[in-house]
């Protein structure tokens, strides 16, 4: 996968972020850049579907500074391996210099879309299903960042309405159409919204013609 001449350059802002901090929108800097686990925040909703769907290897795409090793991800302290039950816990983060993709059960990828390059949008969600055997979990912000790149501008640089991500999706669950997708839509930090987990199996087999999911 290679990413556009503009998309290169984005990454090597974040990787300066990452190494430097960056600014906010209200004056304040962030040191330690990108420390977040962005899925704890769902974890108990997001373990349904890991269980349901018997997920053992997942991998992080665009993990940031998640560390799934880590104890301390739930109420009692377990890591986010053994809270979901993971055999394989896998990460990618460009700006970070970790690439560990594989074929895995599960490819989770939160509040990473919208820091996309809109012409890679394509390239890096095709990427994304290629690793997955069994389930994407997608999760993406739908409104400007808190953060602010070394160039001044807002870090969230493709910020779109939901059903802009659900039909980007669709047309590339099509390819992919024995994976299913879990994709949740944020209009607001703490409001997310999911959609009905599918797959495109699931039109492509119908004996209707209409989709409704």
């Amino acid at each position: 996968m290679k990413l556009s001449p503009k998309g290169q350059k984005l990454v090597a802002l974040y990787e300066t972020m990452a190494i430097d901090g960056y600014d906010r929108t209200d004056g304040t800097r962030v040191v330690d850049a990108f420390k977040d686990f962005e899925s704890r925040r769902l974890r108990n909703h997001l373990k349904i579907g890991i269980t349901e769907y018997q997920v053992k290897s997942v991998l992080d795409y665009g993990s940031g500074g998640s560390d799934w090793h880590a104890i301390g991800f739930d109420e009692i302290g377990q890591s986010a391996k053994d809270f979901y039950g993971l055999d394989v816990c896998l990460r990618y983060e460009p700006a970070r210099g970790i690439d560990e993709r594989k074929k895995v059960d599960c490819v989770l990828c939160f509040d990473v879309l919208e820091h996309i390059f809109i012409a890679d949008l394509e390239a890096i969600v095709v990427d994304i299903f290629s690793h997955a055997t069994k389930l994407v979990i997608i999760n993406v912000a739908c409104y400007p960042a808190a953060a602010v790149l070394p160039n001044g501008e807002n870090a969230h640089v493709t910020v779109r309405p939901p059903h802009y991500w659900k039909a980007l999706i669709d047309q590339i669950a099509l390819r992919f159409p024995n994976v299913s997708v879990w994709l949740f839509t944020a209009e607001s930090y703490n409001q997310p919204a999911e959609f009905p987990i599918y797959k495109a199996n699931d039109w492509i087999n119908s004996e209707s013609f209409v989709t409704t999911t």
